[in-house]
């Protein structure tokens, strides 16, 4: 049975992390801020529009690289 407790809690954390996403993306135009940071590109010519959320996910890399590492100790 020790042989697949880490699995189980590997399973345990991306299940958590899949639910954090889920809340992020459906309350994701509801936090203030988020999408519209300094440093997100937006570009508009005519009816063409681009959007690249360059700073919200450098924003998102770090904190979810400090929840991981968190949960890693």
């Amino acid at each position: 049975m020790n042989e697949l407790q880490p699995l189980g809690r590997l399973l345990i954390v991306a299940g958590l992390v899949l639910v954090g996403l889920g809340v992020l993306l459906s309350l994701g135009g509801k936090i203030p801020g988020l999408g519209r940071l300094p440093g997100d590109i937006l570009i508009v010519r005519g009816s063409f529009r681009i959007y690249i959320p360059l700073a919200t996910s450098i924003l998102l890399s770090l904190v979810l690289t400090g929840v991981l590492w968190l949960l890693r100790r």
